[in-house]
């Protein structure tokens, strides 16, 4: 079944008249942030765009509007009487788009991703012996995004400042940095300097043998644009991997 597209219904000009002997119509006089809003009439309910008030309707330059649904098929199940709108006053410009308004819609155009997760001894963990813990450097990067309008841009910028490492065993790590890669050739006894953990238990007697692993990455979210600045809460992703931990007592205890 086709999903019901939106109806698209809004005010627009008419050359209505309003009959002699009819009730008087309503005025509608704009608020003072100028524009008319554009609201949904038949798939969610909605109240009227235009909010009447009594006032001389007809009165100097201006002009009637009449409710209609321009998708075809579709008629507004709710009667909204015609009204008049007076002209803009000569000079008169609309108000410049609320930076923070702006804000909040490119806070919501980010995209995160969270961070591959990478561990050493690459494969199979082995009880006793440090584990080392990183996320992808690329995936470690502050992300952006901006929103415009009326000559108006701002940028929302997401920072990944911490995280917090589930090792599946119970137990968790927190780092401040996305941890540092295993170095080639480096001694597999030796301990991250910076993110890593060392697991006592083996993972064998866990269900499916292996422990899930998820790295939750705190992101700060700031906010520039027409010469204002301001922050969001934090955003969080979540990566996930499965570790397998396994005994090898002449690797983890230095029996021969």
């Amino acid at each position: 079944m086709d999903k019901p597209k939106t109806a698209e219904c809004s005010y627009t000009h008419s050359d209505y008249q309003p009959p002699a002997d009819a009730p008087r119509p309503v005025f509608y006089r704009p608020p003072a942030g100028g524009g008319l809003a554009v609201r949904v009439a038949v798939f969610e309910s909605s109240e009227p765009s235009v909010r009447p008030v009594a006032a001389q309707a007809g009165q100097g330059p201006g002009a009637w509007y009449v409710y209609q649904c321009a998708t075809p098929g579709v008629r507004d199940a709710l009667y909204r009487p015609p009204v008049w709108i007076p002209d803009a006053a000569p000079g008169v410009q609309a108000p410049a788009p609320d930076p923070a308004a702006l804000a909040e819609q490119a806070r919501n155009q980010l995209r995160l991703v969270g961070p591959r997760i990478d561990m050493n001894p690459v494969g199979d963990q082995l009880v006793r012996l440090p584990t080392w813990l990183w996320l992808d450097p690329a995936g470690w990067a502050p992300m952006s995004a901006t929103a415009a309008a009326g000559g108006v841009s701002v940028t929302a910028v997401a920072t990944p400042v911490q995280v917090t490492w589930s090792l599946g065993d119970g137990a968790t790590v927190t780092c401040t940095g996305p941890g540092t890669p295993f170095p080639p050739g480096a001694d597999p006894a030796s301990a991250s300097p910076d993110c890593g953990y060392t697991y006592r238990n083996r993972s064998l007697d866990a269900p499916g043998g292996t422990f899930a692993v998820t790295a939750t990455v705190r992101w700060d979210v700031s906010w520039r644009g027409a010469g204002q600045t301001g922050v969001f809460p934090g955003l969080t992703t979540v990566s996930t991997a499965a570790a397998r931990v396994i005994d090898v007592p002449a690797l983890t205890t230095g029996g021969g």
